[in-house]
């Protein structure tokens, strides 16, 4: 029987020329078709443009169970580009271990930071490793790296990396042009760390097969080979696959793992497969997996979480680079938030409830963005009041092909790359897709976010013991009548109804089922007598202090709220 072989991803992420490539190639010992910057325009620009993949074969350490076996660490190279950010996200989403690669000459750059910051989203465990340590003066090269190290270890403080070993070395001597007898320093360490650090990933065969493709190229009478991860499910020799991008299926004929023929992968795995032939050009990147089981879609409900590295508010109606899978698509997002009395209430995770009532938000909720008036005023109390959970709704300017509940990250990719600033804006599970085109008129008037409105006015004068006459409420051209039969509330306590208009300039006269209280009819006549008497002669005591009782005019309040996706556009109040 032949050896276990468990497969770990290790992700080499860092910033454009921390020697990511130089470190892989140095800890590698089998390279993939996709190892090593072979893409011509990788190697002409010096840098990594896509994914590399490679592995690295050792024995199985002790904590991975007794036996026999090896321990196979594929190595994902991740492009430090910051305009490949998008393949960054793509690569990140099928890895177990990060190493997180630094310059030891520069420290954390900005791409590190988006780097630690997908690593928190999408990975377990991190390596951070110093990397060009021969760049350091011999004599002061010790006390470089401890103070390297020291500088790291606060940087991680709040992360979930917190703790995590660093490891300091150089990949590659002299740099890229230096001759090959140059032995790389440290490379034996950081795979003793690598092996300590690794650990069984979750991997379920079951259910649908996925596949994240990052290359793909022919063989003259052999077919197309598609080289990737298994995300989900398994897939064996004669299975037909679906590749969605290109509305084909096809059958597989043959499998790789490192240039080892298969006849069966499954979850986390690495692997080539070949299936009949069609031109590869058609796709350089995407999904495959078992037929029928991706879903193309038009918008989606999304949970998420604001990056706390991102400098400034979320707003609704703004436009957003989003991954979803491993499509980066423009969309515009729509933020809305639990009903304010049930901001505290314990959300059932990765399910979006359709029967509930959500708040509308201009923005995402955080501390530095509190939208709502009642938070205002909570505020200067002390205590602002966030929602346990928020949600956007994520209209896409292009269908996006996507696995159920799959990850989804918000940025801003048109930021200035130079700027030294983190263009990732927030994450978050896709709960619900649409995937009707027409979904504004078939799919959103289920979605029951509303807003709520709350309009002002003025009791102009009495009537009668049960009716007063407002203004101020409503423009001289709103039609009055869609508002009859509302509820309004009076400053001074009663509780009214909207009967109609009065007149043609945008008055209206209420109904008091209960009657006005004796002190505020004397409050309004003794304000309209004022204003009859309209300063004849002298003030009287009297009128003095009706003067002063008017001064606060009786303020009418009408609080409704507007369903978003109502086509009717009608007013509710609770």
């Amino acid at each position: 029987m032949a050896a276990r072989v468990l497969n770990v991803n290790v992700g080499v992420l860092g910033h454009i020329d921390s020697g990511k490539t130089a470190l892989a190639r140095a800890l590698s010992t089998t390279g993939s078709t996709a190892a090593f910057d072979r893409a011509p325009q990788s190697r002409a620009r010096g840098i990594t443009l896509d994914l590399g993949f490679s592995c690295l074969r050792t024995a199985l350490p002790p904590q991975l169970g007794p036996g026999p076996g090896e321990l196979q660490l594929t190595l994902v190279d991740c492009p430090g580009h910051a305009s490949l950010i998008r393949t960054i996200i793509g690569g990140a989403q099928i890895i177990d271990l990060m190493m997180l690669v630094i310059d030891v000459t520069k420290g954390m750059q900005t791409q590190s930071a988006e780097c630690l910051v997908i690593g928190q989203i999408a990975c377990q465990k991190m390596v951070v490793v110093l990397n060009k340590i021969d760049l350091l003066p011999e004599g002061k090269r010790q006390s470089a790296i401890e103070k390297m190290t020291k500088k790291m270890q606060k940087t991680l403080e709040n992360t979930k990396f917190s703790g995590c070993p660093i490891v300091a070395v150089a990949a590659k001597p002299g740099g890229p042009e230096a001759p090959e007898s140059e032995n790389p320093q440290g490379i034996s360490e950081l795979i003793e760390v690598l092996k300590s650090q690794a650990y069984l990933p979750s991997r379920d065969p079951s259910g649908h097969f996925l596949m994240a493709v990052d290359h793909c190229f022919s063989i003259k009478g052999q077919g197309t080979v598609m080289t990737g991860t298994i995300l989900s499910g398994s897939v064996s020799l004669g299975d037909n696959v679906e590749i969605p991008a290109l509305k084909v299926t096809k059958r597989v004929k043959s499998m790789q793992m490192f240039h080892t023929p298969v006849t069966y992968a499954m979850q986390g795995d690495r692997v080539g497969v070949c299936v009949t032939q069609f031109d590869p050009k058609l796709l350089e990147r995407g999904l495959i997996c078992t037929p029928d089981s991706l879903h193309t879609i038009h918008a989606a409900i999304i949970s998420l979480k604001k990056i706390q590295y991102f400098r400034g508010s979320l707003q609704t109606k703004a436009k957003f680079h989003i991954t979803v899978g491993h499509e980066t698509v423009m969309g515009r997002v729509m933020f809305f938030s639990p009903a304010p009395a049930n901001f505290n209430e314990e959300i059932q995770e990765n399910v979006f409830d359709f029967e509930k009532d959500y708040l509308y938000q201009e923005q995402y909720l955080s501390k530095d963005s509190v939208s709502s008036e009642e938070n205002k005023e909570n505020d200067q109390a002390g205590e602002v009041q966030l929602p346990k959970q928020q949600w956007a709704l994520l209209e896409f300017e292009k269908p996006v092909t996507c696995p159920k509940l799959c990850l989804v990250i918000g940025s801003k990719l048109d930021t200035d790359i130079h700027a030294n600033t983190c263009r990732l804006a927030f994450h978050g599970v896709l709960l619900q897709g649409m995937e009707d085109k027409n979904y504004t008129e078939t799919f959103l008037p289920k979605l029951k976010v509303y807003k709520q409105k709350h309009k002002e006015g003025q009791v102009e004068r009495v009537m009668d013991d049960y009716s007063v006459i407002g203004r101020s409420l409503f423009k001289k051209e709103t039609n009055i009548q869609i508002f009859v039969g509302l509820k309004v509330k009076l400053s001074t306590g009663e509780d009214g109804i909207i009967d109609g208009g009065f007149g043609q300039s945008g008055k209206f006269k209420i109904r008091i089922p209960d009657g006005l209280k004796p002190d505020t009819k004397m409050l309004l006549t003794a304000a309209s007598k004022k204003k009859s008497k309209g300063g004849k002669g002298d003030m009287t005591k009297e009128d003095e202090s009706s003067k002063n009782d008017s001064a606060q005019p009786v303020t009418i309040s009408l609080i409704f709220k507007r369903y978003v996706f109502d086509t009717q556009k009608k007013m509710i109040q609770s």
